[in-house]
């Protein structure tokens, strides 16, 4: 139907790629809650309940998840460099220690003002203190040189994806379920996700034998498949992979010849297990057999808005190419150039997060503390949900391992589900929406993330504090669950 509004764009004619994105985490759920969160704010108490937990998204700090104190210390310096000229104030006052200031000293020197451009892959010397980290973390070389920095793993993920596909039979391997960032980028640059499904019942690993049949399906449909993307630790799942998985998808990548895209900004979110980068596994592999995974394109991401720093608000990330061609790295460089840098104040928050202060530094107690609270805080809230979760009918879930959500599935009565019918909703949006009205808390249906036809999820954070929030979501779905046996 065709809009009668006058003005020069419409909902008919802007680009339709745009309007067929979807992106749940941030959908209709979201912004009932953000009304529901302003009207609290107004004085309204008509409501069930008494404040917004926003579950949908992990967004620590919005979550009362505190700040590293080490962090905002030197970022404060940098921000206001006068600072410096008050020592005395810092030290003996405001509990500064001396390697903050002398850490934004260092950085003030080689960034000049967090208020100038930098370079469009990023200030060098903080390149090289990751290339520094990424040597200590996996035990092989990086260069600097192939380093970019990024505003979030969200950039980094839409330039990868803008210069690897060409045309709408470009084809990306996306795991389902998945953060809904693929699918909406895809659909925006006109691109063919060709979805692979996950296991649920062996903790959401990859499955070679499914990503094999989703790839042969779409190259025989003509899809010229070009990139794998894989998820560790995973979102929404938050499963962590194990070595034989790693090094199946990259042998297979090998055969295929697919860029891998290793989003691995949950890295340091992990209960069970270890996390195990694709670089170390790829370096690992090429040791073993010399020259044969020499041309494995591999692009891994990473960010300050998750794990312990959660800083998600100052945009900071990056992304590593390993072994991609020169003149494609030049494209790569091109593209960020359009875009100038990433913000420099996230710049140096990813070196803080990559070179955080060492044992016996004057900071360290401090930040080593404030750290573990963070991680078993996180933890034991996991902990907490998954238990409840077993206690409710009809309601499946994994045991926790890692980054910060769960996804677990649930089943619900045929009543609800045509009653989710009647008012054009999918069963788990419908759930969902029902929960918000009663409880405050807000998830994301699974139908946002993908699922296999015939099962219902939905995904929630475990970043709120307390447990009462919990409390309530059992307590609604008791009663739901009552209201439409």
């Amino acid at each position: 139907m065709a809009s009668s509004s006058g003005r020069r764009l419409n909902i008919d004619n802007v680009n339709p790629h745009v309007r067929a994105a979807k992106y749940a985490v941030r959908g209709e759920l979201a912004v009932k809650s953000e009304e529901y969160r302003a009207q609290l704010q107004s004085g309204m108490t008509d409501l069930p309940f008494t404040q917004v937990i926003s579950a949908n998204i992990g967004n620590p700090q919005q979550l009362d998840q505190k700040p590293l104190t080490f962090f905002r210390q030197v970022l404060s310096i940098l921000e206001n460099p006068a600072l410096l000229e008050k020592k005395d104030v810092l030290v003996n006052h405001l509990g500064y220690k001396p390697d903050v200031l002398e850490r934004a000293k260092r950085l003030l020197k080689q960034v000049g003002s967090v208020g100038a451009y930098s370079a469009s892959n990023g200030v060098p010397a903080i390149r090289q203190s990751i290339a520094d980290f990424l040597e200590r973390r996996d035990g092989f070389p990086a260069n600097q040189a192939d380093i970019y920095l990024s505003a979030g793993a969200s950039s980094g993920v839409n330039t990868l994806l803008h210069v690897i596909c060409a045309d709408d039979k470009s084809g990306i391997l996306v795991p389902i379920p998945q953060y809904p960032l693929y699918t909406a980028s895809l659909s925006v640059l006109n691109a063919t996700c060709v979805p692979y499904f996950l296991d649920e019942s062996k903790n959401w690993g990859t499955d070679l034998s499914i990503i094999k049949e989703s790839y042969d399906k779409a190259k025989a449909q003509g899809t010229d498949v070009r990139a794998i993307v894989i998820i560790n630790p995973g979102n929404p799942t938050g499963a962590s992979l194990p070595e034989e998985d790693i090094r199946a998808v990259i042998e297979f990548a090998r055969q295929e010849r697919l860029v891998i895209i290793a989003d691995e900004v949950y890295q340091t979110n992990v209960f069970i297990g270890e996390f195990i980068s694709f670089k170390r596994m790829l370096r690992q592999m090429a040791r073993e057999k010399p020259g044969v995974y020499d041309n494995v394109e591999l692009a891994s991401l990473h960010s300050v808005s998750k794990g312990m720093v959660g800083e998600c608000g100052h945009r900071g990330g990056y992304f590593e190419l390993v072994n991609f061609d020169p003149q494609v790295q030049a494209e790569i460089y091109k593209f960020v150039s359009i875009m100038l840098c990433a913000p420099v104040i996230g710049q140096c928050l990813v070196e803080l997060m990559v070179n955080p202060p060492k044992p016996g530094e004057p900071s360290y107690e401090l930040y080593q503390k404030e750290y573990d609270a963070i991680f078993y805080g996180l933890k034991e809230r996991a902990t907490a949900l998954h238990r409840a979760f077993e206690q409710m009918e009809g309601v499946e879930c994994g045991v926790p391992q890692g980054s910060m959500y769960l996804f677990p599935t649930i089943k619900l009565p045929a009543k609800a589900v045509q009653a989710a019918a009647a008012q054009g909703r999918t069963p788990d949006e419908f759930y969902c929406m029902r929960l918000l009205e009663a409880t405050g808390v807000c998830v994301v249906p699974g139908s946002g993330f993908g699922q296999k036809e015939g099962t219902l999820h939905f995904r929630t954070t475990f970043l709120a504090p307390g447990t009462e929030w919990v409390g309530s979501i059992v307590k609604f779905h008791k009663e739901f669950m009552d209201e439409f046996r």
